[in-house]
């Protein structure tokens, strides 16, 4: 039988129930208004007509696989601006022409680097499960290139006059960061329970791709991390007001202002020589980390590993940005992050008296 409506009490929203090709629906239109209920009624029969006279193929919007990716664990980041944008869209409509319109659309002005990581990666895992699950032919979305790939980094000396400069609860963030290459998020989800100092490691369940992994602690990282007395349960590392962080998609923000006012007091002190500029951001403590831990053990896959990267195009920029003297630099500011190298009887490095 056709769609029709009911309202199961008055004045109370109107549902839509009825047998349309074969299939039973009986959901609410989440509106009071039998006008716009109608239309919602109408537009839903026809939907259901034409999927079952063309395929779930040729009919299957990006909002439906946007919802099965979701569900199934997906990244949501970025996804929201996106899905206003596509709304009903078709996922046969999608494609490099519609991303060109959307990213003109979202972010007009941006980088292409921005427009990569918060309209193409996205939609493109959306578009990615949709195809696995038959919802659409597979598409590869054309990449923007992005010239601009300089990547900020701190030397040892940089670090040494920085870390000098935070406060106790900040130390203790950024030591574990610069010793494990943990993103600002997983490192405020780190619970208590899986920080291991006694080993140096740590599980970091949090992660941003949903995959939990192991992380080395250097010994240099570890009077940081004891920069103030941990909590003997819960969350690792808490505010200066001892209370845990909210977790939001930019996390680093959170610390932000301290973060800023450690590097401008690292410029201000005329004795060190050392000036920080404004790029360097809490996710340089990332990169930092990822050039020296390659400067040091030359091993990329372990890196990947460790730096918990998916892409390996992504993390191939810190194989080439760091001078060669920057492993016995970091040798002589106490930093050796090669624990994996000696495990397997790789050469270690030899310390080179600066006298």
């Amino acid at each position: 039988m056709p769609l029709k409506l009911i309202q199961r009490s008055e004045g109370g929203a109107w549902y839509i129930r009825g047998t349309v090709a074969g299939r039973y629906v009986y959901r609410s239109t989440q509106t009071s208004s039998k006008r716009a209920a109608e239309a919602i009624r109408i537009r839903t029969e026809a939907e259901m007509l034409e999927r079952h006279s063309l395929g779930r193929k040729a009919t299957a919007t990006f909002q439906e696989a946007a919802v099965n990716y979701l569900t199934a664990g997906g990244e949501g980041r970025f996804l929201t601006p996106i899905l206003h944008h596509f709304k009903d869209v078709k996922l046969s409509a999608i494609d490099n022409a519609a991303i060109n319109e959307a990213a003109a659309s979202l972010y007009p002005g941006a980088k292409p680097s921005t427009i990569n990581r918060q309209l193409i990666t996205p939609v493109s895992a959306v578009l990615t499960m949709a195809a696995e699950d038959g919802l659409c032919e597979p598409v590869k979305l054309r990449r923007r290139k992005v010239t601009d790939k300089k990547t900020r980094w701190l030397t040892p000396a940089e670090f040494t006059a920085f870390a000098a400069e935070l406060p106790p609860h900040l130390k203790q963030i950024i030591g574990f960061m610069i010793g494990t290459g943990a993103r600002a998020r997983e490192t405020l989800s780190l619970q208590v329970s899986t920080l291991y100092l006694s080993t140096g490691q740590a599980l970091l369940a949090e992660t941003k791709n949903g995959l939990p992994r192991m992380v080395e602690i250097p010994d240099a990282a570890l009077p940081l991390i004891r920069a103030r007395k941990l909590p003997k349960e819960g969350t690792a590392f808490l505010t200066s007001r001892n209370r845990p962080y909210e977790l939001r998609d930019n996390t680093g923000g959170q610390f932000k202002t301290a973060f800023n006012k450690a590097r401008a007091r690292v410029t201000e002190n005329k004795e060190n020589g050392i000036t920080l500029g404004r790029d360097v951001t809490p996710h340089t403590i990332r990169h930092t980390w990822a050039t020296w831990y390659y400067a040091q053990t030359r091993d990329f896959g372990r890196l990947l590993d460790l730096g918990g990267w998916a892409d390996a195009d992504t993390a191939n920029i810190y194989r080439k940005i760091a001078p060669d003297d920057l492993a016995q630099d970091l040798l002589q500011h106490g930093w050796d992050f090669r624990r994996g190298f000696q495990r397997d009887g790789a050469p270690a490095l030899r310390v080179v008296s600066s006298n």
